[in-house]
């Protein structure tokens, strides 16, 4: 059974960096008790003309424990006031998914 990385990429308005970052500090990811979550980073890249980069990036057990967190009730209760950011986001996340070969 391979690893899996689930990242998603964020495209944050110029000046909205730190509102960004603060909903991520602040928020409940429910992942604690989520069987097969191993770990949790928060990326920050390059800033452009039009954006700063960032991206979600956690690693699990396999795809499917990924996928079972997808389905839950911890998802839903995570990703629950998304909508409540605007001007925050340019656009939706990205989402890329990764099976870890080494």
């Amino acid at each position: 059974m391979n690893k899996f990385i689930a990242m998603n990429r964020f495209k944050i308005a110029i000046g909205r960096e730190l509102d960004f970052e603060d909903i991520w500090k602040n928020r409940d990811t429910h992942l604690e008790a989520v069987i097969g979550f191993k770990n949790f980073n928060l990326l920050k890249g390059l800033t452009n003309d039009e954006y700063t980069l960032y991206t979600s990036h956690s690693t699990w057990n396999s795809r499917s424990d990924f996928e079972n967190w997808k389905n839950s009730e911890a998802f839903r209760k995570a990703h629950s006031g998304g909508g409540e950011h605007q001007g925050i986001y340019l656009g939706h996340p990205k989402f890329e998914g990764f099976e870890v070969i080494l």
